[in-house]
């Protein structure tokens, strides 16, 4: 009897561990992705001088362009370092600020430029992001339903 009760306790002890384990397994794949790094001061010049080129900015309006983008990314950096992890909705409310902000300083030709140049950049953000298994879609709920 009492070698039947420490079989039974060793048969429940491994499907204990089988079951969490697998359950942290299963957890993995689908779970939050992290957020992307801030770019460094290098990767901020190549983004404004990207802009300067495409929308044919002013010295005045790159200053402004260049001004605006370091004081979003220090923003940013500033809550990815705070305890609470920033939620996706104030990332894109800082976002939106700094596309607000940047439209601002810009004509009307380059305003639709710069919504252009947004959304090619996007594109490229979502096309490089590798496609990971687990449940919901990946890159924000982008392309087509089935």
């Amino acid at each position: 009897m009492k070698t039947n009760i420490k079989n039974l306790r060793s048969i429940i002890t491994v499907l204990m561990i089988i079951i969490l384990t697998g359950g942290m397994a299963m957890a993995q794949p689908g779970g939050q992705q992290s957020p992307p790094k801030v770019p460094s001061d290098k990767q901020i010049e190549k983004i404004v001088q990207s802009l300067d080129k495409d929308l044919k900015l002013s010295d005045e309006q790159e200053t402004d362009v260049s001004l605006l983008y370091f004081a979003h990314f220090e923003k940013v950096e500033a809550k990815m370092k705070s305890s609470e992890r920033p939620g996706r909705q104030e990332m894109e409310a800082l976002d939106s600020d700094l596309e607000s902000d940047v439209k601002a300083v810009l004509d009307e030709k380059q305003e639709k430029l710069y919504t252009k140049w947004l959304k090619e950049q996007k594109q490229k953000r979502n096309s490089q992001r590798p496609q990971g298994g687990g449940t919901g879609q990946q890159g924000g709920g982008q392309g087509p339903r089935r």
